[in-house]
């Protein structure tokens, strides 16, 4: 096995073991315990760094779009989002449709 290999063994293994406590411990867990709502807050915050990231300083594609279009679109799906009563999906349906009409009346 080579140094690669084995590397990439190690951290899957890792990252099944680290996988498994997470369970372990999110179910031994309360929903309303402070550890599962640290989580939560954390995995909250790193999803709105990524939206700003993106939105603020976009690499790709997503450099190409206009700020403008990426507001309305961030808009579309806050508004969607609320609207929904905090469902997923339709936000992000509602935000890319506010994008694409954003995209389409800048040219």
């Amino acid at each position: 096995m080579s140094q690669a290999d084995w590397a990439l063994a190690m951290t899957v293994l890792v990252g099944l073991l680290l996988r498994g406590a997470g369970l372990w411990l999110g179910g031994a867990l309360r929903p309303d315990h402070p550890v599962i709502a640290w989580a939560s807050a954390v995995s909250v915050a790193t999803l709105a760094c990524f939206v700003t990231l993106a939105i603020a300083a976009p690499a790709g594609l997503l450099a190409t779009v206009p700020l403008p279009a990426r507001l309305a679109g961030l808009a579309g799906g806050a508004l969607a989002w609320r609207f929904s009563r905090g469902r997923l999906l339709p936000a992000m349906l509602g935000g890319l449709a506010a994008l694409l009409l954003a995209r389409l009346a800048t040219g």
